[in-house]
């Protein structure tokens, strides 16, 4: 995929997402001038097991339209799929990646995709660091109190910090 040039430096508020099915993990932040980011909003879009693949993608649309609404965010960075060990779990993930990435298009952002490798480098700087080590990174670049729960959270914050610095 070929992306945009975008400007960072017009990019006050930037949605990060990780999508799931059953939990799509989101965190928005606005970078100041200076180049300060300061988290706004994180959590989790849950969806139940019992409801059919529509009605779960439907639901994960209409959330992530909700929070586009409140916080017109100028870019979204989005986790791409990097493996999963049960093709079945693999395609699902895939279709809430997708109706991701429409609804964002349906808003006019721009969505920049980055791999978890990607995500980990500009948070941590090791592309291998563990889930604990982005989530304290995390915490720390932001100048939160706590380490944001749920994990699909943090991860959405660490996709959102690496849009936001990937600008450069």
């Amino acid at each position: 995929m070929s992306y945009k040039r975008f400007s960072v430096k017009d990019a006050n508020i930037i949605l990060g997402i990780d999508p799931g099915i059953a939990d799509t993990g989101y965190g928005v932040i606005k970078k100041d001038k200076q180049g300060k980011l300061t988290c706004l909003d994180y959590g989790s879009i849950k969806t139940k097991a019992k409801l059919s693949l529509p009605d779960r993608l439907e639901i994960i649309s209409q959330e992530i339209n909700k929070l586009i609404k409140k916080y017109n965010p100028r870019l979204a960075g989005v986790e791409q799929i990097f493996f999963c060990k049960n093709v079945k779990t693999a395609l699902v993930v895939g279709h809430a990646r997708g109706v991701v990435l429409l609804t964002i298009k349906q808003n006019n952002l721009e969505a920049i995709e980055f791999t978890p490798l990607q995500i980990k480098q500009a948070v941590s700087t090791y592309g291998r660091a563990s889930k604990m080590q982005v989530q304290k990174m995390v915490k720390l670049l932001l100048n939160l109190k706590e380490i944001p729960k749920p994990d699909d959270a943090a991860d959405a914050l660490a996709a959102a910090i690496c849009t936001a610095n990937s600008g450069k």
